[in-house]
């Protein structure tokens, strides 16, 4: 009888986690121990055969020692986003002790558990916002993060690094894009309700250059990670390997919507942008007008790791 893979996922009720947690329980060789902070309805299907255990809080205190019994890999998904509407007093000092300490405090607990493995998905803003036309950001890019969330990741990398030192755990880095795909919270999802509802935007005239990455392409990038050999001690950069313009991507998204392209007019990007940041949008700005070109042919040379499924297949299922 062959004994499966003990993986341990947090955030496994989260956008990711949920696609990841029932993909591995799936593909016979993985025995998923789910955790998440809801009780009740997990909302991982009632097909999902693993473990579920509740974590309420992630910090620099938190007891990782039950859900970790027995288990070969951590996949680390938990984390405090981007806050929209921030109410904390210390915003660095919450980040960081969900983000960092949290990170910190499984990765040490992780290897005393005997754990092989730990996959640590951060974000490709730790290399900043936004990229030079035409120079991508690789595994090897200078580390400047630009946001509070990216500062945290940061230091949750180098907490997992120094974690596994002296130890029997290797770890991986993996570094995506921004995520999309069918439910995915944020700017995605505003992005469906603004073209289903046929608003004129002043977008034609931007010629930047941005990557993605579908749920499904990051989920199995992160099955394989979990599993190949070379994946141990790496950074790994992730994206759909296609990047698009942001009139691309809506007319893209908009077709797939069944909608004749997204309706699009001229204006002159630098007017756009004076425009969002007196209004305080400057993320948005960033997002709309700058590019963000993400490099992953290291990820296919170390790992052999292609995107398995197109931009346009993957735009489809998202508003199915």
């Amino acid at each position: 009888m062959t004994t499966l893979n003990r993986v341990l996922v947090t955030g496994a009720t989260g956008f990711v986690g949920r696609a990841l947690a029932q993909k591995l329980a799936g593909d016979g060789k993985s025995h998923v121990v789910a955790v998440g902070r809801r009780t009740g309805n997990v909302e991982l299907g009632t097909t999902f055969a693993g473990e579920y255990h509740v974590v309420s809080q992630i910090d620099g205190d938190t007891d990782w020692k039950v859900p970790l019994r027995g288990c070969d890999t951590v996949v680390h998904l938990a984390a405090r986003v981007h806050v929209l509407r921030e109410t904390a007093m210390d915003p660095r000092g919450v980040f960081r002790r969900t983000n960092t300490d949290g990170t910190r405090r499984l990765a040490e607990q992780a290897a005393r558990a005997g754990v092989r493995r730990f996959v640590f998905v951060s974000t490709i803003g730790v290399c900043g916002a936004e990229s030079t036309l035409g120079q991508p950001i690789g595994p090897d890019s200078l580390v400047l993060p630009q946001d509070l969330y990216s500062e945290s990741k940061a230091e949750a990398e180098e907490a997992v690094r120094t974690s596994c030192i002296g130890t029997g755990m290797n770890w991986s880095i993996v570094r995506p894009t921004m995520v999309y795909g069918r439910g995915a919270p944020g700017n995605f999802a505003e992005l469906l309700r603004v073209l289903a509802r046929r608003i004129p935007l002043p977008l034609a005239s931007i010629r930047n250059r941005r990557s993605f990455v579908a749920i499904d392409n990051l989920v199995d990038l992160l099955a394989v990670a979990i599993f190949h050999s070379a994946a141990a001690g790496r950074i790994l950069t992730v994206s759909d390997g296609e990047d698009l313009s942001t009139p691309d991507l809506l007319n893209r998204t908009a077709c797939a919507m069944g909608l004749r392209g997204a309706r699009l007019f001229p204006a002159p990007p630098t007017a756009l942008a004076m425009m969002l940041q007196l209004a305080g949008r400057a993320r948005m700005a960033q997002r709309l007008l700058g590019s963000l070109e993400v490099d992953i042919r290291s990820t296919h040379e170390v790992l052999g790791w292609r995107p398995p499924i197109s931009v346009d297949e993957a735009l489809r299922r998202a508003v199915a």
